[in-house]
């Protein structure tokens, strides 16, 4: 396969498909001639227009959309605080629930017999859930909730598998007023302490286990061991996953505080009235992936959910009525409630799966896309490098036509590996929607529009209402002049965290305080916006490598090394260095079949020298079978660095697989 130069155009919708999508038809009505100007006018001041284009957008969309207020609000927003603190649709009141589950499943619903959730469980059982059936659901959460006392503003914490019923829980606290807090099943004791603790939660929503790769995992011992070490959980709901209740074989922890799902939920009214909340009212408490430290509660309302991911699935992702959109992800990361709300707002439906994307053969993705009809698939570029190392064949034998729209996020791609995702999931003709955002906005600062042609690894351009520039260290605009600079966002959007959940304080020096005249967030990634107006991302401006004066991200670095045919996956970092201050240590993880040698350690830091100029060549260059991750697929290089250097790698508890660093303190 060749790889594409990044400035090269590779995808260029047909007429026919560029017509069909939501965001042409938009800017048909609007009277918006072309991408450009579609920038302008909902992003931007426009000449002659009295509201500005964020504000304009923001107000149509809510009757363009179909999104219902209980009570119209006052004002699109009131930025007298600034956009730190601009409160949106004031005066006005709504509920997520309402919208995404209660006017699709109430029984004169329309669409209350349409599958909302299609979902699979990695033994190969299969589930069918309708909006009715969601509905009465997430009644019962919401009246077993109550039973325990829950009210308006308390937390209730989801450490959940992938199972339909996550998404009951999710709208059943929803509808009471309850603020979800979804966390990662796959987390250990102190990362699920960490997040019980910090929330408060008294409720919390388990089960007795999931399958991974074969294995029955238990969920419940560790629920029970952060518990004890959080100490605010007074109630624990726990969903018989594995049989555990009704088996004579196996057997799980009980306590006093412990009760069934089917005997609490199972049991309660399916008939609840939804509370009509304020705009502002929070709705998720979502907690950072912590790449740079202790994870960060990221406080989230009713109206700003609502609204971002609504917009993203309609315009982005060119929502279709038959679709069937499946984003591999964790409830615990913001792209599992992205998905949910975002898809239910217009009755869509989405396919979940509880399991490993390669068991029991590394196919499972592309045998479920052929299988289920999926239209839209989305994944992180970590996944595809580890699936594309597998013979093509395994894709090529499966029948992926039905797939519209692929997604992508987490991290920067490398050109080869978008080519390959491009190529052999998507046909050579199917765009992948490659956005960037984050859990502070539950959404997207970048992201391309489908009716626009697409070069390897792009993120096209702001995404729609998101007033998004690119500075350098004085705050300086520089986008036009296709410098590297800092990612920025120059007004607030809805869905903008409010603040964090440990106050105002961390969340002003976090996002506010590296810009202050005129305010400015910051994001903390490095973009770049080419000569064609198409943006780019370069990795996180605080993992920035100053060699010598020189600075250099680490995701070129990695780039290189992963053009490479002996190169899977590649993660360099800076270390103390007498003579340059800070040198490169490059970790690297090899195809299958490949082996480690002296020979390749050689040529791959020649690579880097002769790619990046030779004060970036490698101090050293190691071998290791697995980086340390998020659960959204990140690499923690302040980790690796930590660890590397024998210094305090700090806190942990956001890390996948904490035993990947005794791998890379090890490496040779």
């Amino acid at each position: 396969m060749e790889v594409p130069d990044t400035d090269e155009v590779v995808h260029e919708p047909t007429r026919e498909f560029v017509e069909s999508t939501n965001v042409h038809a938009f800017m048909q009505e609007y009277g918006i001639a072309d991408y450009d100007e579609l920038i302008r006018r909902t992003c931007t001041d426009v000449d002659g227009v009295e509201a500005s284009g964020v504000d304009w957008f923001w107000d149509e969309l809510v009757d363009y959309l179909g999104v219902e207020f209980y009570a119209d609000y006052d004002t699109v927003r009131d930025s007298a605080d600034g956009p730190q603190f601009t409160d949106w649709y004031p005066g006005g009141t709504i509920n997520v629930a309402h919208n995404v589950v209660d006017r699709h499943g109430r029984p004169d619903a329309e669409n209350r017999n349409k599958v909302a959730l299609l979902w699979e469980g990695e033994p190969g059982d299969e589930r069918r859930v309708t909006y009715h059936d969601l509905y009465r659901e997430s009644n019962r959460v919401a009246n077993a909730l109550e039973d325990y006392g829950i009210e308006t503003g308390d937390t209730v914490g989801l450490y959940m598998p992938m199972v339909p019923e996550v998404v009951s829980i999710l709208y059943g606290c929803l509808k009471v007023g309850a603020i979800a807090v979804p966390i990662f099943s796959g987390f250990g004791v102190d990362a699920t302490a960490t997040r019980i603790e910090d929330s408060g939660c008294s409720v919390l929503f388990t089960a007795d286990g999931f399958h991974r790769r074969g294995s029955e995992v238990t969920l419940k011992d560790t629920a029970d061991a952060a518990i004890k070490q959080a100490g605010t959980v007074e109630h624990t709901v726990v969903y018989d996953r594995l049989g555990v209740e009704a088996s004579e074989e196996k057997t799980i922890r009980w306590t006093t505080r412990d009760d069934w799902w089917h005997e609490t939920v199972g049991e309660a009214s399916s008939a609840y009235e939804t509370k009509e909340l304020p705009s502002a009212q929070e709705s998720m408490l979502l907690y950072s992936s912590g790449t740079t430290g202790k994870p960060k509660g990221i406080v989230h309302t009713h109206a700003g959910v609502q609204m971002q991911t609504a917009k993203e699935i309609f315009f982005g992702f060119d929502h279709k009525p038959s679709d069937r959109f499946f984003w591999v992800s964790d409830i615990g990361w913001m792209m599992g409630p992205w998905t949910l709300v975002g898809n239910h707002t217009f009755g869509g439906t989405v396919f979940m799966y509880e399991g490993a994307p390669d068991y029991p053969e590394p196919d499972r993705f592309w045998d479920m896309i052929e299988r289920h009809g999926l239209s839209v698939f989305g994944i992180s570029p970590t996944a595809v490098r580890a699936l594309r190392k597998y013979d093509d064949e395994l894709v090529a034998k499966h029948d992926l036509s039905t797939l519209r729209l692929l997604g992508s996020t987490g991290e920067p791609w490398d050109p080869e590996s978008w080519q390959w995702f491009y190529e052999h999931v998507g046909g050579g003709d199917t765009p992948i929607i490659n956005i960037s955002g984050g859990t502070e906005i539950c959404g997207c600062f970048l992201m391309p529009m489908p009716n626009q042609p697409l070069k390897p690894c792009s993120l096209g351009g702001p995404g729609l209402g998101m007033d998004i520039d690119i500075v350098d260290e004085t705050g300086a605009s520089i986008a036009d002049t296709h410098e590297r600079g800092y990612l920025v966002a120059r007004d607030s959007c809805p869905s903008m965290t409010k603040s964090l959940w440990s106050g105002d304080e961390r969340y002003l020096e976090e996002y506010w305080s590296a810009f202050e005249d005129p305010p400015l967030w910051n994001h903390g990634d490095w973009a770049q916006k080419d000569e064609d107006g198409f943006w780019f991302l370069h990795g996180r401006a605080d993992d920035a490598l100053n060699v010598a004066g020189r600075k250099v991200g680490p995701a070129e670095i990695e780039g290189v090394l992963i053009e490479h045919d002996a190169v899977n996956q590649a993660a360099a970092v800076g270390v103390d260095d007498d003579t340059t201050g800070t040198a490169v240590v490059a970790y690297v993880v090899l195809e299958d079949g490949v082996d480690p040698s002296d020979e390749l350690r050689d040529e791959l830091r020649e690579l880097v020298g002769d790619e990046q100029g030779k004060p970036f060549r490698p101090r050293e260059l190691l071998f290791v079978s697995e980086f340390p991750k998020t659960q959204s697929g990140k690499i923690i290089r302040r980790a690796i660095a930590a660890v590397h250097q024998g210094e305090d790698p700090g806190d942990l508890s956001s890390i996948e697989n904490p035993s990947a660093l005794d791998e890379i303190r090890d490496a040779r």
